[in-house]
This record gives C-alpha cells, structure tokens and sequence, in this order.
C-alpha cells in the first residue's frame, strides 16, 4: 500500500494502526505508515495484544493532556493574575498623567491598555482551545475501544471473552466515568450545531449526517 506523503523529510502523521500521530522519515512511497511501537501488531492473530497496548497507549496520552491542561489552567491564572498588576498600574499612570497633561495624550494611553488586554485574552483563549482538541482527540480513541470492550451479558465483555480475562476492558474501566461524562458533553454541543469531538463514526454524528 503506498501513500502521499513527503520522502526524505522528518514528519509527524498518524500512524495507521494506533492513529496517535508519530515520527517518520519516509525514503519510499511503499514504506508502511506504522509507527515503531506497532509494527510488531501486524497480523490478525495479534489483535489482542495490539488492542491492549493501544488503550495503554490512549491512556497514557489522555493523562498527560489532562496534566498538561492543568498546568496551563495553573499558567493562564497566573498571566491573569499579573496582567490585572499591569492593568492596575496602567490605570494609576493615567489617573495621575490626567491630572497633568491635555485629555488627548490620557486616551492614547487607553489605547495602549486596551491593545494590552486583548492581546492577553486572544493568547489565553487560543491556547484554551488547543488544550481542549488535544483532550478531544485522546477521549474520542478510548471511546472506539470502548465500544468494542464493554459488559456484555452473563458476566461476558462485548469482545467475547469473559470480564475477568478482557484485559482491554479493564485497562478501561477507571475511564468509563470520565469518558462518559465527556461524551454527553460533546453530545449536546453536537445537538447545539456547536463543534464537539465526536468520532465520525459515533451514532449521533452519523444519524445527523443522514437528516
């Protein structure tokens, strides 16, 4: 099978055996898009140890997104925290700059403060956002793996097996809550025409998609 993308150059694209983008350097149109950690998932007989390591894998990313956006929440209130000093101190300088000079020259320095502020909101809100895909993008994979490990009936997971040997399922189930949570978040921002991070292949999003 061969591909698009560009040879002899380092890239990062999404693998296509655990979709997380990863590090490539391609030197053939036929060279496999499959990441070093899953090269040795190739074959149907490895399915099981492949779907194991991916929900580690998913896992793994999810958490340090999780970490990651916390540390910036902890970063954007601190920014916030200094940009309230300088807007103090901005507007002290012009109460007394008011009291001296003609009202002209006090509302340049409004401009000033002005710039100052949106520019802050405009970085934080970017910055939010790009936090908020990265966790989207994790949840929406652990969702997939959910769906294919879950309880199915007489103490059996939907794979088949029984509970207490799917180890997929169990890798998974400290996420259920969380993943649940997320889901119906995203459904309602889907029902509200705002953007969400459902898979494509979710039913809501395939039934909108039908209407």
């Amino acid at each position: 099978m061969t591909h698009a993308h560009p040879l002899y150059a380092d890239l990062e694209v999404p693998c296509l055996c655990c979709l997380a983008p990863q590090p490539f350097h391609f030197t053939s149109s036929s060279d496999q898009v499959v990441c070093a950690l899953c090269v040795h998932h190739i074959g149907a007989e490895k399915s099981e140890r492949r779907d194991l390591e991916h929900v580690r894998l998913w896992t793994t990313r999810w958490a340090a997104s999780e970490t990651a956006h916390g540390e910036y929440i902890a970063e954007t209130d601190a920014l916030l925290v200094a940009r309230d000093t300088d807007l103090t101190a901005l507007r002290d300088q012009v109460a007394e700059l008011s009291t001296l000079v003609a009202g002209q020259f006090a509302a340049g320095i409004d401009g000033v403060r002005d710039l100052l502020q949106n520019d802050l909101v405009k970085r934080a809100e970017r910055n939010t956002e790009l936090a908020r895909r990265q966790i989207d993008w994790a949840m929406a994979a652990l969702w997939r793996v959910a769906q294919l490990h879950h309880d199915g009936t007489a103490a059996k997971c939907s794979c088949g097996r029984t509970i207490s040997s799917c180890a997929e399922s169990a890798a998974i189930d400290s996420l259920r809550q969380a993943l649940g949570d997320w889901e119906k978040k995203n459904l309602a921002m889907l029902q509200n025409g705002r953007r969400h991070g459902l898979p494509t292949e979710h039913p809501a999003v395939l039934a909108q998609r039908i209407r």
